[in-house]
């Protein structure tokens, strides 16, 4: 397999797409905004290889798409994987929170700053839906892409309200 990645504009800025490329087609890896070199010696530019996933992301940006389709494979630890698929499982449009994401996992109390860790580590910004999980009162915890991007992803699926100003 070989590594590649593209970049492709969006509302929130430009996103960076890696994957890994096969006969059988690309696996997302990461989804984030790029914050380093594109090209390096461990992957490749290959804006192809990301033609679905670039349609699926132009698609939700429209409003047409409230789940993403796309073979996944992001590298992460047991316990990552488990908080990474409870993730998938947060409707478009709706929030949950970590108090109630951790109970659903059944992660005690003491162990929700690893649950707000490995939410944290998702390399699926968007994809993955992170940004859906906010503190208990409310208000908008941190988020990797920004918490400015946080709210304009929940106010784009409805989950608040558009702010007048």
């Amino acid at each position: 397999m070989t590594t590649v990645c593209a970049l492709t504009d969006s509302p929130l800025g430009e996103l960076l797409l890696t994957g890994e490329k096969s006969p059988t087609g690309t696996t997302l890896t990461s989804l984030s905004l790029p914050d380093h070199p594109l090209i390096g010696p461990d992957r490749r530019r290959d804006d192809p290889a990301f033609t679905e996933a670039t349609r699926q992301l132009s698609a939700y940006f429209a409003g047409h798409l409230t789940r993403f389709r796309l073979p996944l494979a992001a590298a992460g630890t047991a316990f990552q994987q488990r908080v990474w698929q409870a993730l998938d499982e947060i409707p478009y449009g709706t929030t949950t929170t970590y108090g109630a994401l951790a109970e659903r996992l059944g992660v005690p109390r003491t162990g929700i700053r690893a649950l707000g860790a490995a939410i944290g580590a998702n390399p699926l910004l968007l994809v993955r839906p992170c940004h859906r999980v906010i503190g208990a009162d409310g208000s908008m915890r941190g988020y990797a892409a920004g918490v400015e991007r946080k709210v304009r992803l929940l106010t784009h699926e409805g989950a608040l309200q558009p702010m007048l100003g």
